[in-house]
């Protein structure tokens, strides 16, 4: 079931009146409700496109990105070159040990000098930080791809997911207050779920997260969510009850207990999270049509189930293809692409 609409005018009108360009986007804070509505109208209209056999906007000649890697990735790096290559665009892939992020080179200069070619940096990072320097110092737009705060470009992709398939949601891409949508986020605080809280509250959705004690989002992010949550009229909660997080949810979202980065603390979190599961009992809790949804890669046994992963409710494999219509929305309006008549 795909209920969000497209409206392509809205889309089109959201393009030629874009306010996104050269503009950053290291956190889903960094767009008002409206901007992210448009951001997801634009992405479903070319993914609507590109089923057609159609473009939808392209770029301006000459448009090239910067890819830093310092990170591995499936969805990341094959979705953001696609992304430019069918925007007209061009992707040069640089690892974070070829460059020397702060090692070889100052990330100051690296960001600079990237400026001087590309259009814009993509970057899949360690620390955050290296983000807000690499911004700092470029001209260019950087588009945070991974980092240990946040993963916007996964949030995007989620939400476009959440509009498509979950019960009662397409109309959240048009109003900004709806008292009837809830999405429950079950497991480790991270990167994913405090991009996800921070989006879900500008669309007006209710997010209830639960996570171990110590596991929560970081206070800072919580209470900017919170005070979103006051101008759009959703709201934000996190307990550590999974069992009342997720009744009466329209999506169930989970992550990873273990994230790259943190091996050296596996045991402990297996121990943590071991009634963070989401499985069939759990997700029987949630609405009858309630979306799973999964940034992958999955552990099978572990956050979730393979019946769960693989069941009826999952739509792990759309939010994998949303990624790419998700981050082609982001390039095209951070870099001003026009519509293709």
């Amino acid at each position: 079931m795909e209920s969000v609409s497209l409206n392509t005018e809205i889309a089109e009108k959201f393009l030629k009146e874009n306010s996104l360009i050269g503009r950053d986007f290291l956190s889903m804070s960094d767009l008002s409700a409206s901007e992210l509505r448009g951001v997801l109208a634009v992405a479903a209209a070319f993914k609507a496109y590109r089923r057609e056999g159609r473009a939808f906007a392209q770029l301006p000649p000459f448009s090239a990105m910067a890819m830093i890697f310092e990170k591995p990735s499936l969805r990341t790096r094959v979705t953001f070159e696609l992304a430019m290559d069918e925007l007209g665009g061009s992707a040069v892939m640089l690892s974070g040990s070829e460059i020397g992020l702060g090692t070889r080179e100052p990330i100051r200069d690296i960001g600079a000098n990237l400026s001087r070619w590309v259009s814009a940096i993509t970057a899949r990072v360690t620390r955050h930080q290296t983000l807000v320097d690499m911004a700092e110092a470029a001209s260019a737009p950087v588009i945070n791809a991974l980092s240990d705060r946040e993963h916007p470009c996964q949030a995007t992709a989620d939400l476009l997911t959440i509009l498509e398939k979950a019960p009662q949601c397409d109309k959240l891409l048009h109003s900004t207050r709806n008292d009837t949508i809830k999405v429950a986020f079950i497991g480790d605080g991270n990167n994913v779920a405090q991009s996800l809280m921070l989006g879900c509250v500008l669309l007006g959705i209710h997010i209830v997260l639960a996570c171990p004690p110590g596991y929560e989002p970081g206070p800072d992010l919580l209470q900017k969510a919170k005070l979103r949550s006051v101008e759009t009229g959703g709201s934000v909660e996190v307990t550590h009850n999974p069992a009342e997080a997720i009744i009466g949810s329209a999506a169930v979202v989970t992550d990873v207990w273990t994230s790259m980065g943190q091996e050296a603390e596996r045991e402990k979190r297996l121990r943590s999270f071991a009634d963070y599961q989401l499985n069939a009992q759990l997700l029987a809790k949630a609405l009858p049509e309630a979306i799973v949804l999964h940034c992958l890669p999955a552990h099978r046994g572990e956050e979730i189930t393979a019946d769960v992963l693989e069941g009826p409710q999952s739509a792990v494999l759309d939010e994998a293809e949303n990624r790419l219509h998700a981050q082609k929305s982001v390039i095209a309006l951070l870099l001003g692409a026009s519509p293709v008549n």
